[in-house]
């Protein structure tokens, strides 16, 4: 667009168009206000585009965030997650709503704008890409571009104003006693070379040295053939008998699951011929395929009454018979080269996997579920895409949730306690880091036993010292202290949507160092968590107004000033309560 060329008010919306530099193409948009917002909704006429596009200059409303998790050049989001967006660069040019990305399309900034974008088509958007300064927003499709820009007088009132229209959490997903206990994964432990034998060394292992849980999961891989459901005979010779002694051991036992069942499956050809496979996009007389880590699949079509019956009848039969009492449920639940079943649009396939999952029980882990407002009310917890075992990956879990949370799902947790991403296991100190870490989060997510673990490269044990263990120990005791204080957080979140795990800014608009702070937190309005994320003797630590109680050295300080060179050893996580606010005197309790 160049220039207006002609406008009209009527009925309170106000009418533009303007010419463009293609010949003869026009834009014609549409504004109408309200009090706090603006619906924006354009087209092209005289022309038939391939995409249309809003372009922001990023200066002009301060830092931004939002997103989810963010594709950049820096490895993002497994290694990378700028906070704000505009100190880096994203780069996400297949933002959609069949990401398997947990991803919304809102943004918002220091300024209190906002911008939700009301597509169900794929986007490109770019923040800052080559450091160019511009927030680029495309939508891969003609129809009209429809968006909502927030103007209000807080971040977390455009971030209330959002949730106002895709919804907050009905309910918990997950139980009190998984907020307060972390749930142990095999994944990172083992990568796919586990079998009954080590799954039962690991569960006796994490019992006998008292590093508690609420359940252990057996992730990827214990299948015959993906898609099978059936165990593993070899590698899994009684998985009744592995069952009881996991319950045995004070564990509830849960089980990785997918939608996607691969060619070689022996269930692939019935689920095919039975039309229980989505249809490929570019030929519906054939079922769709997908590649993915494991292989070659097809997608098990929940728009299909009759599949998703006999997907959840497999599914409680191999419970019921085994004695599983939770899943994990991986992968996607619809993919772009697929078409949707008749009556269905791509985006209605968030809405149907957040339905199926919601008739289990999810362990804590959660599901990556997105886009539909059945995602945001269904109240599950939220994990992260995996993460490496480094440092960098550490901090990226601290500012990932950060996004994570204020796009609305407030029941976070960090990827697996300590990394994962196939790369050698975590030092000592990342692993206790971590775990201090995850210790000051609504949800502890683990998988790396500080018993001792895995090296995947070598297949040899690496096994950690006593302190890893009492320290690791330690960070699951403080969680546990911390619960009751993180379930009154869970019931506010039901009334209001406001997150738990929030920028420090939610709670301190008008301090104007918190903006660009992505290595503290508040949990709920009470808790300051500051721990260390890099490996360092000391830290800054940025405290907003009012009056704090440092816990670490069990004294009172006056807040709206950093502490500079805050000593870190590796026994101590940094975490402030702040006096006089809400639930103050049940965290102090906790943390003392």
């Amino acid at each position: 667009a160049t220039r207006v060329t002609g406008w009209a008010w009527k009925g309170g919306v106000l009418t533009l168009t303007a010419a463009t530099t293609a010949a003869g193409a026009t834009v014609e948009a549409r504004v109408t206000p309200s009090a706090d917002r603006y619906q924006l909704d354009w087209q092209v006429d005289g022309a038939a585009p391939e995409r249309l596009s809003l372009a922001y200059d990023l200066q002009s409303a301060g830092h931004w965030y939002g997103h989810g998790e963010a594709q950049t050049p820096n490895g993002g989001p497994g290694t990378d997650q700028p906070w704000p967006l505009d100190s880096g660069q994203v780069v996400h040019p297949a933002f959609g709503p069949a990401s398997y990305y947990m991803i919304d399309p809102f943004w918002y900034t220091s300024a209190a704008t906002g911008l939700r974008v009301d597509t169900g088509h794929v986007m490109d958007v770019a923040i800052n890409q080559n450091k160019d300064g511009l927030g680029r927003f495309d939508i891969e499709s003609a129809d009209p571009y429809r968006a909502t820009v927030f103007v209000e007088h807080t971040p977390l009132d455009v971030y209330r104003d959002y949730i106002g229209i895709v919804g907050k959490p009905a309910k918990s997903d997950s139980t009190y006693r998984q907020f307060a206990e972390p749930v142990w994964n095999s994944w990172a432990q083992f990568y796919t070379h586990v079998d009954q034998a080590k799954l039962l060394d690991y569960a006796q292992d994490l019992h006998d040295n008292r590093v508690t849980g609420h359940a252990l999961q057996l992730d990827d891989k214990w299948e015959s053939n993906y898609g099978n459901m059936t165990f593993d005979a070899k590698a899994y010779p009684d998985p009744k008998a592995m069952s009881q002694k996991i319950h045995d051991l004070g564990f509830d036992f849960g089980l990785w699951v997918t939608l996607w069942i691969n060619l070689d499956s022996d269930q692939y050809q019935y689920a095919a011929d039975h039309g229980y496979l989505l249809k490929d996009a570019a030929d519906t007389t054939k079922p769709c395929t997908v590649t993915w880590w494991n292989g070659t699949a097809g997608i098990v079509d929940l728009g299909n009454p009759d599949a998703k019956a006999w997907y959840e009848g497999r599914l409680k039969s191999l419970m019921g018979t085994y004695g599983i009492d939770g899943l994990k449920f991986d992968t996607r639940f619809f993919d772009e080269k697929c078409a949707p079943h008749a009556g269905y649009k791509p985006t209605d396939y968030q809405r149907l996997g957040a339905q199926l999952a919601d008739e289990y029980d999810l362990q804590g882990v959660g599901i990556r579920v997105h886009w539909d407002t059945a995602a945001h009310q269904a109240g599950f917890a939220t994990r992260q895409v995996d993460k490496g075992t480094g440092w960098n990956s550490l901090r990226a879990s601290v500012t990932q949730n950060l996004a994570i949370s204020t796009i609305g799902y407030p029941f976070v947790t960090t990827d697996m306690i300590g990394g994962s991403s196939g790369q050698p296991a975590p030092s000592k100190q990342v692993l206790v880091r971590w775990a201090q870490s995850a210790s000051l989060m609504p949800l502890m997510y683990a998988s790396t036993s500080p018993v001792d673990t895995i090296d995947p490269r070598t297949g040899n044990k690496v096994v950690y010292d006593e302190e890893t263990v009492a320290l690791y120990r330690q960070a699951i005791a403080r969680h546990g202290r911390l619960a009751p204080y993180i379930w009154d957080q869970v019931q506010q979140t039901l009334r209001t949507g406001d997150p738990i795990m929030r920028p420090l800014f939610f709670d301190f608009p008008g301090d104007k160092a918190a903006y660009t702070v992505g290595d503290e937190w508040m949990l709920g309005p009470a808790v300051l968590a500051a721990p260390q994320l890099a490996d360092a003797p000391t830290r800054s630590v940025h405290l907003p107004p009012g009056t704090w109680f440092d816990v670490a050295h069990g004294k009172a300080v006056r807040g709206n000033r950093t502490l500079t060179d805050y000593a870190t050893p590796l026994g101590t996580a940094p975490v402030f309560v702040k006096l006089g606010a809400k639930g103050a005197d049940k965290a102090l309790r906790a943390l003392r």
